[in-house]
């Protein structure tokens, strides 16, 4: 006949029986979804049986805080110094995102495309135009010859600006370009959408995303302004770094992340010369977006960024 072993857990823990903690099911359940290291929790039950009283007690911080720090996962406090880790829900707009970026990234077969931009021409074009813009109520960022230069190549790469239906088995053209543009407020990243942007000049989108952008970071653009793009850019140049791979707004199949202007040596015609140069990241769904096309979308951007008097063109 086997015979019960009771062994005490370290660091003043549970009773251990057999191997097991003593504690009852639900105790133990209650313990895993909290967080907590059950062997390490003192029980104060009949024969040290782990309560769920215990678990709570534990979990609020009524232990060693060199204890309490290795049942999270955290590193040990030093000596003399008191620390406890901060639980904050997900909850609300951070609920909304963590949601919807697991979405994209546990679906959507991420790859990204990064490729260097001279605009020394569309910066002297917009620095000649800023004073004329300004005087018709418009703040010409370059955002603005951004969105027109991207609507420009999903003209012509329609995969790009599409969605995939997996319930239907479907891929979707959007037969719109409504340009979403990641915006960060106080609470998390919002997405507002610039509308029908193939039916609207440089100035009017200009005008349109100062103003939106506006009301999206004081929380009062409309929940229609916040949904229905068909294609999602990125701006971090005012962030610093090289360059990032943005995820995919859900069910679009392509995001541009736009990123610092940076005067650097270039050559032009065999002669170092100093340009001023960005560099894209465009993330795709190669499950709709072939490499190759990605390219040619990514080429078409290029070549229209750094020719910005295409944009009359249009």
């Amino acid at each position: 006949r086997e015979t019960a072993t009771a062994t005490a857990a370290p660091a003043s823990g549970a009773r251990i029986v057999n191997g097991k903690v003593l504690a009852a099911p639900a105790t133990r359940r209650m313990a895993r979804e909290m967080g907590v290291e059950i062997a390490l929790v003192t029980g104060s039950g009949p024969n040290g049986r782990v309560t769920r009283e215990d678990v709570k007690a534990f979990s609020g911080g009524d232990v060693p805080s060199t204890v309490a720090a290795t049942s999270h996962g955290a590193a040990t406090a030093p000596a003399g110094a008191s620390a406890a880790d901060e639980r904050i829900p997900l909850r609300g707009l951070r609920k909304v995102i963590a949601e919807a970026m697991h979405r994209s990234k546990s679906t959507a077969a991420h790859y990204t495309y990064v490729e260097e931009v001279d605009v020394t021409d569309l910066v002297a074009f917009r620095t000649g135009a800023k004073a004329a813009a300004e005087a018709k109520g418009a703040r010409l960022t370059y955002l603005p010859f951004i969105i027109k230069a991207v609507v420009a190549a999903l003209k012509e790469f329609p995969y790009v600006n599409a969605s995939l239906d997996d319930a239907a088995g479907e891929i979707i053209l959007k037969k719109s370009y409504h340009i979403g543009v990641a915006t960060m407020t106080d609470d998390g990243l919002l997405v507002p959408v610039l509308r029908d942007c193939d039916r609207k000049g440089l100035l009017t989108i200009a005008r349109e995303l100062d103003d939106l952008a506006n009301r999206t970071r004081a929380r009062r653009a409309t929940r229609d302004e916040l949904r229905g793009s068909t294609f999602t850019i990125t701006s971090l140049g005012s962030l610093g770094g090289l360059f990032a791979t943005p995820v995919i707004n859900h069910p679009e199949v392509a995001i541009l992340g736009v990123h610092k202007i940076l005067k650097r040596p270039w050559v032009v015609k065999d002669q170092i010369v100093p340009r001023d140069i960005m560099l894209l990241s465009l993330s795709l769904d190669h499950r709709v977006v072939d490499g190759a096309v990605g390219a040619e979308f990514m080429s078409r951007v290029v070549e229209i960024l750094q020719s910005p008097m295409l944009l009359l063109l249009e």
